[in-house]
């Protein structure tokens, strides 16, 4: 379920510059585009709370699953912007209440194993999305449109998904989760907190910002550009293969932190490069520095249960919302560069917060 995600959400980012391209939108326009699907991830709370409460994880996992093959379609056949915002709005509705029952069975997995499994599972998803990135950078090449390349992704991802389902274990009953339209998180569950929203504007401003800046600043094709996406997934994926054991050894904390650093460097390098090469391989070392804030996030909150979870979650997709609008602003008034420079700068904020996180252990 993890990988099969991934494989939704970094098909559409792959192919970001092209529906800029078929529609003619501005850094600004594409910015609001790109805040719609925050937008919606933040307005999901209260679908996936009734979701959790009435079924479960497991069929809140499918249910938003399926709707996020359905959704994927739509986006690519968009005719105007209107009507791709709207798209994309559903998107990010569908892609929430898949993150908070996602990883609601992770963390109740990871509990039951009694030992550390979040970073493998997030891997799983890298798994998808650097598929997803690398199928968008070949069929952009070949000169597919996005809306021929989506349907042919929702597909068989719709019938996986559903297959996926059907193995894992089924839930006794409702979560049990307390009925308000947002849950913001209080406490030492706040650190957790500011580290995802830092987390998720930076991972999604990189995802929707990284091809459109190696295709402007260094005018690179099509095909290329989307493998900015796919270094980034490249060594997220490497990294989050090797985090349970790294963290066995020295502590989430510090893996977050040290990690915040790599990620600032990676991104300073992208922002000076003088070739696309090199811009790459900042982008490459961003994804190694930032893969493993998420799973020891969630994996921390999922101890406190689904409600902490939710919550946390709920701070990670505010941050995910302010993305795009604020990167797409600094773009157009500012550059491109400076964009890319200040996601840099979350990085640095990343490892001062991440060293008062008593909560990542």
């Amino acid at each position: 379920m993890f990988a099969l995600s991934g494989l939704l959400m970094g098909s559409w980012a792959s192919r970001i510059p092209a529906l800029r391209d078929g529609l003619q939108i501005s850094h600004s326009m594409l910015s609001f585009v790109l805040l719609c699907g925050g937008l919606g991830a933040v307005i999901s709370y209260p679908l996936a709370s009734r979701l959790m409460a009435n079924f479960g994880g497991r069929r809140t996992t499918l249910y938003a699953g399926l709707g996020l093959s359905a959704v994927l379609p739509a986006i690519g056949l968009a005719p105007s912007v209107p009507l791709l915002m709207l798209a994309v709005l559903m998107l990010g509705v569908s892609g929430g209440c898949f993150g908070v029952g996602l990883n609601a069975v992770a963390a109740r997995f990871e509990k039951a194993a009694g030992m550390s499994k979040m970073s493998r599972l997030h891997a799983l998803g890298c798994v998808g999305s650097l598929g997803g990135a690398l199928l968008g950078s070949f069929v952009a090449g070949m000169g597919i449109k996005p809306s021929m390349h989506f349907i042919a992704v929702a597909l068989p991802v719709a019938l996986l998904m559903w297959l996926s389902c059907q193995m894992l274990e089924a839930d006794e009953g409702g979560e049990v989760i307390e009925k308000k339209a947002f849950a913001l998180p209080s406490g030492p569950l706040a650190v957790l907190g500011i580290l995802g929203f830092c987390g998720a504007m930076s991972e999604n401003s990189i995802a929707d910002w990284s091809g459109v800046y190696l295709k402007d600043h260094f005018n690179v094709s099509a095909g290329v550009a989307p493998l900015a996406l796919s270094a980034f997934t490249v060594m997220m994926l490497v990294s989050r293969l090797m985090g349970d054991r790294l963290k066995e050894k020295h502590g989430a904390r510090r893996l977050v932190s040290s990690g915040a650093v790599i990620a600032a460097s990676g991104l300073f390098l992208a922002v000076f490069a003088p070739s696309a090469p090199l811009a790459l391989a900042g982008f490459a070392f961003a994804g190694m520095g930032l893969s493993l804030l998420f799973p020891f996030i969630y994996s921390a909150a999922g101890r406190e249960g689904p409600m902490a979870t939710a919550s946390v979650a709920t701070v990670c997709n505010i941050g995910g919302l302010m993305g795009p609008p604020v990167i797409g602003t600094m773009a157009d008034h500012l550059g491109i560069q400076v964009a890319i420079g200040f996601i840099g700068l979350l990085s640095v904020a990343i490892a001062f917060v991440s060293a008062r996180a008593n909560m990542l252990k």
